[in-house]
């Protein structure tokens, strides 16, 4: 696989395309690398203890997986650093293209002449409720559960995504609310998700009075929505 190109800066600009087709590329080594070793997905996932589907995922390039991910597969499949490598430059490309896009962003504020602090990472709206572009405000133990099986990941794998310890993560799915510089954490992970994820992100949240398993949820007479509302991000609210 060739050097992924960096190309921020330069005209036109990296695009979700260049990402994509970078990520399917590297999905293509990764089956490449798995049938020479004569391994089927099930038997590399035993190995390095991540589920058959995620394998799958990863293979057509619809996973964003950790770099503990990459660095297992690695050294099962003998490929001495090369799969390794290629992960590497793929999430150079997208952190090429996350600065690219804030760059942009700050370009268009000094030309607005506003002043205005970086807003939080945003995702499309799945439904037309006419809300626009919408954010999580806040990141409660519901959504923190909903991103990481929208990621369909093990709490030990998004814990290694996150670069956070498993009792921290544990915690926000359990007990207490990130505070604000780790909900900021996990604004990165789902500015960086891909669209499949988003959409389960999405979906997951749908519906706030329906609890998602494992997730904080308060007593069924007292229960309430916990899920920030971010399908309405910015509607306003009645006045009370």
């Amino acid at each position: 696989m060739p050097p992924v190109p960096r190309r921020f800066g330069t005209a036109g600009g990296i695009t979700p395309t260049d990402i994509a087709e970078a990520r399917k590329e590297l999905g293509r080594h990764l089956a490449q690398w798995r049938a020479v070793a004569g391994l089927r997905q099930v038997d590399l996932a035993k190995l390095i203890r991540y589920s058959r589907s995620q394998i799958a995922n990863v293979e057509v390039g619809r996973d964003n997986t950790t770099r503990v991910f990459w660095r297992n597969a690695d050294a099962a499949l003998g490929a001495r650093g090369a799969l390794l490598a290629m992960s590497d430059r793929v999430r150079a490309l997208v952190q090429d293209f996350q600065a690219q896009r804030d760059h942009a962003r700050d370009q268009g504020r000094q030309q607005a002449g506003t002043s205005a602090p970086p807003i939080p990472p945003v995702v499309p709206c799945p439904v037309a409720c006419g809300c626009g572009l919408a954010v999580v405000g806040r990141w409660t133990t519901r959504e923190v559960r909903a991103l990481r099986e929208a990621l369909r990941m093990s709490l030990r794998a998004f814990s290694e995504h996150l670069d956070m310890t498993i009792a921290a993560v544990s915690s926000w799915e359990h007990r207490s609310t990130p505070a604000l510089d780790e909900q900021s954490v996990l604004d990165q992970a789902l500015t960086t998700a891909d669209s499949h994820a988003k959409a389960r992100f999405w979906l997951l949240l749908d519906n706030p009075e329906d609890p998602i398993p494992g997730a904080h949820d308060h007593p069924a007479t007292t229960r309430r929505p916990t899920a920030t509302p971010i399908h309405h991000a910015n509607r306003i609210r009645p006045a009370s």
